[in-house]
């Protein structure tokens, strides 16, 4: 088992990943303990947490985040042997990552191959000597993962949000040294994501790490779960955890991930978890947002690694950017649901012949808007041009709607 190896002070790539079966887990299991090192014991306050030794590429212009990468559900024994093995040849995965119980919304779905697959994840792991990662949610599940000798967990979205789950894991894994991912909760609550961290920690699991795949929004977005960079970025500032960007569950669409993967980068996340398939069409879960060994390898090379010398300024400095894309976002939407309204507006008055303006109306509202905004620390100047360009806009669209009428 992994925690029984003792950490290795020679360059890993002394060890051929793709060796002798019996030799390649071991080398697999030693680069994984050089990836998942503990930096510092996790304490109170802003002392930090770390897993993984890539956090020390802060110093160093060079920089390579770690990559996890595997199918969404491990699904048959052809599939996850062949789809490792083609991983195996992608020299920046270090992680292979496999579903072996899937939480479904509907009762019917597929919902996993159960400990069967934990079988197949064992010997795609000594086949290809790759380390081994999948999500458990209940203590029977550590206890089988760990028997199958997986050699990372994570908590996925669903079960973070319920904090008696996460302490009955936390519980399973007490005297386990095991490196443990925490998915962000399907809500955009930091304090239930920071609480899963304590709880593990409580329990003695010192290699945590976080990862990031996005919240659920009430709006309609381009993206499966919206990603709402702030918080992950916020979470880090707190605790300094390694942070992992899950791109494949923050889009949930293969043509959205290059983009999103690059931008969780110059966010300087430190890891990206993707999913992959070797052949993604015929996926028993998440079809759309895996792609095959290929188009990893072109996604990769494709992505700018920038240096993260500069540290937690640059981090601190993507997180405001973060909140100020994700704002700029919800502003076009309003923008977009204000003129909705406004054309509704207009069709009435079309169709009860009232004039486009009401001048009276509009200095009122005008008046209104300034003294609220400058309650809110607003200039009086910021306020003004902003209502009246929305307000200009809202004319030419009412006006729009009144020639169509007349002709």
């Amino acid at each position: 088992m992994m925690n029984d190896m003792p950490l290795e002070t020679e360059r890993m790539d002394s060890c051929h990943p793709y060796g002798v079966p019996t030799e390649s887990a071991i080398c697999g299991q030693q680069e994984l303990h050089s990836l998942l090192n503990v930096l510092r014991p996790y304490g109170t306050g802003r002392i930090p947490v770390g897993v993984m030794d890539i956090k020390q590429a802060d110093s160093s212009p060079a920089f390579t985040p770690t990559i996890i990468v595997g199918p969404c559900s491990v699904e048959s024994e052809v599939q996850i042997l062949a789809t490792a093995r083609a991983l195996a040849q992608i020299p920046e995965v270090k992680l292979l990552r496999g579903g072996i119980w899937k939480p479904r919304t509907r009762p019917d779905a597929f919902e996993g191959r159960g400990e069967q697959g934990l079988v197949w994840l064992r010997e795609a792991k000594s086949e290809t000597g790759l380390p081994t990662a999948t999500e458990v949610a209940t203590p029977e599940h550590v206890e089988l993962a760990l028997k199958y000798d997986v050699d990372a967990l994570w908590i996925g979205a669903r079960t973070v949000v319920n904090p008696f789950s996460v302490q009955q894991l936390a519980d399973a894994l007490k005297g386990v040294d095991i490196p443990v991912f925490i998915k962000n909760p399907v809500s955009p609550d930091l304090n239930l994501w920071l609480g899963a961290f304590e709880r593990f920690q409580k329990a003695g699991v010192k290699q945590l790490a976080a990862i990031h795949r996005g919240f659920s929004y009430y709006k309609e977005t381009p993206y499966r779960n919206f990603p709402m960079w702030e918080i992950p970025i916020e979470l880090t500032q707190r605790l300094n955890v390694p942070l992992i960007t899950d791109v494949s569950h923050i889009c949930g669409n293969r043509e959205l991930l290059q983009a999103t993967a690059q931008k969780a980068l110059d966010l300087a996340c430190d890891g990206l978890m993707i999913e992959c398939h070797i052949n993604p069409k015929e996926a028993l879960t998440d079809a759309k947002q895996q792609i095959t060994p290929e188009e990893l390898k072109a996604l990769l090379a494709n992505l700018t690694f920038r240096t993260k010398r500069t540290g937690n300024v640059e981090r601190d400095l993507a997180g405001l950017r973060g909140e100020i894309d994700d704002i700029d976002s919800e502003l076009l939407q309003l923008l977009a649901r204000r003129m909705e309204v406004s054309a509704q507006i207009g069709e009435y008055k079309r169709s009860h012949n009232v004039t486009v303006v009401q001048m009276d109306r509009w200095k009122k509202i005008l008046d209104d808007h300034m003294a609220t905004g400058i309650e809110m620390g607003l200039s009086p100047e910021l306020i003004n041009k902003v209502f009246d360009a929305v307000h200009q806009a809202s004319i030419e669209r009412q006006s729009r709607i009144m020639e169509e009428g007349t002709h």
